[in-house]
């Protein structure tokens, strides 16, 4: 089993689309397929998954969109909050904080803090998230100890940076999930992907569900995880659902 799965919920729109649906109809069966996803991932003993919920990117979309998806947020964690923390789920947001209204920032705060001594699987929410700002801001803040004299720049290195990023302590992923047929990034956890596998699925994300999760993990499953090492060499394989 994959310790940590990154998912970037895509599809919603077209989703909708395809059924003469409002937009907001497509988000808001995405919510669903995020709930069914979230069980599924704990019941299969998933340790941390990150949902890839609102870019940087997506403040481009038109107005009342990005004000459908802050309500999407709002009520989510209004309604669903309660049953994370009893399920013992531990909530992690990642993202810049600075764009959006004091009411999300309350929200999001109250689910950090409610959950944050829970030991069940983590949910990371990358909330108004970018990897390029977010790389580019860790790079900023050891700029500015090398500055004042607190650090040498030629002490940093890697595992320097890495703990300066929003997931420090948070383990990368070993596995990242796109729907919607789309094969790219987007801005979702460049540094921390470099050694994840891909899967990339056909399916919209309202259509995710448990079994689609466990088709990605077979996939997983089935891969040679060499790390910039050779085949024969040690590697991490994982047993195949159901095998």
């Amino acid at each position: 089993m994959p310790r940590h799965i990154g998912i970037i919920m895509d599809g919603n729109g077209r989703w909708a689309a395809g059924r003469g649906l409002p937009r907001f109809e497509g988000h808001r069966r995405g919510v669903e397929a995020l709930r069914r996803t979230i069980r599924a991932a704990g019941d299969l003993g998933v340790g941390f998954i990150t949902i890839y919920s609102f870019s940087s990117e997506n403040w481009t979309r038109p107005p009342q969109e990005v004000a459908d998806l802050m309500g999407l947020l709002k009520r989510f964690i209004r309604n669903d909050l309660a049953d994370l923390h009893r399920s013992g789920v531990r909530v992690r947001v990642i993202g810049s904080r600075d764009q959006l209204a004091p009411d999300i920032r309350a929200l999001l705060a109250e689910a950090e803090e409610l959950t944050q001594r829970n030991t069940g699987m983590t949910l990371v929410v990358a909330f108004n998230y970018g990897s390029r700002q977010e790389i580019a801001s860790a790079a900023k803040r050891l700029a500015q100890r090398v500055a004042r004299g607190e650090l040498d720049a030629n002490a940093i290195d890697a595992v320097m940076l890495d703990a300066e990023l929003d997931t420090a302590g948070i383990p990368d992923p070993d596995l990242i999930i796109r729907t919607s047929g789309e094969q790219r990034l987007s801005n979702f956890l460049l540094w921390q992907a470099a050694y994840a596998e891909f899967v990339f699925m056909p399916m919209h994300w309202p259509d995710f569900d448990r079994s689609a999760l466990e088709a990605a993990i077979r996939e997983y499953a089935g891969r040679e995880r060499r790390f910039g090492g050779v085949t024969g060499a040690p590697a991490t394989r994982v047993a195949m659902i159901g095998t």
